[in-house]
């Protein structure tokens, strides 16, 4: 089958969810344009504060929700089940359910002051309730910033040179938001600066050679210390505008990358669906690709700090449901740089087992735009995914001071990085965080899970139209469950201890959860009944 056709298959959902879908359901969340945001409600110009304009506050959500997650996810799913069950999951799973999840995180949380989807479970379900998720959340958070900081220190090793546009990045981003914020000046010319900026920092960084050597440790402490000083600054000097100019280089990633299909519209290599009898479909490939499809990581972004930082809730749609629609491209074009970029099945398999997901996204991706990138193809691959990396790595932390705040009672902005900081970097040097990974997807779901159920709460208790949400959100509840479940008989048998005891406990956690909801909706039911 040619690439353009499915292509065109995406391009025909995505502009049907985002025409129509996305309409229905900004009906049902009540979007109101008159109604004043936390962001100005709540203003206190660290983490509440109005973005100068939404497209800004798009770049933040988009940088932070689209890591390389939506690409690594993809990669996997083709080597195991083939390019057909992948893409429908990617395409579908993101209009029905990943939007819906993104959009609906974002308008709540906005409704509810700004509060993560983790406190809302208090007044929608119960304290105790707030409390398991909340910890669920936190010890998820913790693994992705341990993680994320080994990966971007592991690629400063190995290719010295995207070193200057990562870490140039930082001073230029601040720079961006003083001119923004400080100096009120036009966001046009600050990008057209900062872009600027970014453009010579990847030149230059091709002509650059890092002699020093710098150990993978040393590096994971730098990373872990930009961590720290990136979740206690104002969001608007830091975070906001870093994310914001990151997302021009997945922007023109997606760009090229589709260009580069258009013209030479190849066919695809990889098998539509592929036998796997070790990994059945369902569920692991729900699990498998996450982010692309519906993540739960992308509701704690959402209400974590875009919530905080939308001018008007107007704006909600556009970046909820288009930040998601746009990841999904982004997973599409993954997917297609992999089953068109190899000639063989064979080959791709072996590519990835030897060198990894990143690698064989990059060597698609260069393979794909040669016409227009010549031999640079690869090597930009990877500066983009090293950005976005990073952009995930200072969101992640400040998410996890949030919800670190909120569950301890302790507002020192300091005192709760550092304990996030601390508790990922012991999980970060030695990588350690290898031997808690692999449930990761499954935890990562189950968060999407239970953010949908606690939409649906909040929904129910204001008497709005809830079957949809709640039919999502079982679909999502049995997949991952089960998923959980046959881990749990993997790692029993094959006596992996730690695996065992982690997954355990968080069946044990979503049991609760199922325990508590379920009240929530009983007591509402009686208490309607007596009305």
């Amino acid at each position: 089958m040619n690439a353009i056709i499915l292509v065109i298959f995406s391009l025909f959902f995505f502009c049907l969810g985002i025409f129509f879908y996305a309409n229905y359901l900004e009906v049902i969340l009540g979007i109101d344009p008159k109604e004043k945001t936390p962001a100005y409600t709540r203003y206190d110009g660290v983490d509440f504060v109005p973005a100068k304009h939404w497209l800004i506050l798009f770049g933040h959500h988009f940088s932070s929700i689209a890591g390389a997650a939506p690409i690594i996810g993809p990669v996997i799913a083709v080597t195991i089940w083939g390019w057909g069950p992948s893409i429908l999951w990617i395409v579908l799973g993101a209009v029905f359910i990943g939007g819906l999840h993104d959009f609906s995180a974002l308008s709540i949380s906005v409704k509810k002051e700004g509060n993560s989807i983790g406190d809302i479970a208090k007044d929608v379900v119960s304290y105790k309730a707030k409390i398991v998720f909340s910890l669920f959340i936190l010890l998820t958070l913790i693994l992705i910033v341990s993680v994320f900081a080994y990966l971007c220190a592991k690629t400063f090793i190995v290719d010295p040179c995207i070193i200057p546009p990562s870490l140039g990045l930082i001073p230029v981003a601040i720079l961006c938001g003083i001119l923004l914020y400080r100096f009120n000046r036009s966001y046009v010319t600050v990008t057209l600066f900062g872009l600027s900026c970014v453009f010579m920092l990847i030149v230059g960084g091709s002509f650059f050679h890092f002699s020093v050597k710098v150990s993978i440790n040393t590096w994971i402490a730098i990373l872990l210390i930009y961590a720290f000083f990136a979740s206690i600054t104002p969001v608007h000097i830091l975070l906001q505008p870093r994310d914001y100019l990151s997302s021009f280089l997945l922007f023109f990633g997606i760009a090229v990358g589709y260009l580069g299909l258009i013209i030479s519209h190849p066919s695809l290599h990889v098998p539509f669906l592929a036998e796997s009898k070790e990994s059945p479909i369902w569920p692991f490939l729900f699990v498998t690709i996450a982010c692309g499809a519906v993540s739960g990581f992308h509701g704690l972004i959402a209400s974590g700090t875009t919530s905080k930082q939308l001018s008007n809730q107007m704006h909600a749609k556009r970046i909820g449901y288009g930040a998601m629609i746009f990841e999904s491209a982004l997973s599409v074009l993954a997917l297609l740089c992999v089953c068109a970029g190899f000639k063989e099945f064979s080959l791709l398999k072996e590519t990835f087992h030897n060198k990894g997901p990143i690698v064989v996204f990059s060597e698609g991706f260069g393979i794909l735009t040669a016409p227009l990138l010549k031999g640079y193809g690869s090597e930009i691959a990877v500066v983009i995914l090293n950005a976005f990396i990073l952009t995930t790595l200072d969101t992640a932390t400040r998410i996890s001071r949030y919800i670190f705040s909120e569950l301890t009672g302790i507002k020192s902005r300091i005192f709760s990085t550092s304990a996030v900081i601390l508790l990922a970097g012991a999980l970060s040097f030695g990588g350690r965080w290898r031997l808690i990974w692999p449930v990761f997807g499954a935890s990562n779901q189950l968060i999407a899970t239970f953010t949908l159920l606690i939409i649906t709460c909040w929904l129910v208790f204001r008497s709005k139209p809830t079957k949809l949400f709640l039919c999502i959100s079982i679909f999502m509840l049995i997949t991952t469950t089960y998923s959980l479940f046959l881990q749990i008989k993997d790692y029993l048998i094959c006596k992996q201890l730690v695996l065992f005891v982690i997954s355990v406990l968080l069946l044990i956690m979503t049991i609760f959860m199922i325990f508590e909801i379920g009240l929530a909706f009983k007591r509402f039911y009686k208490k309607s009944s007596r009305v």
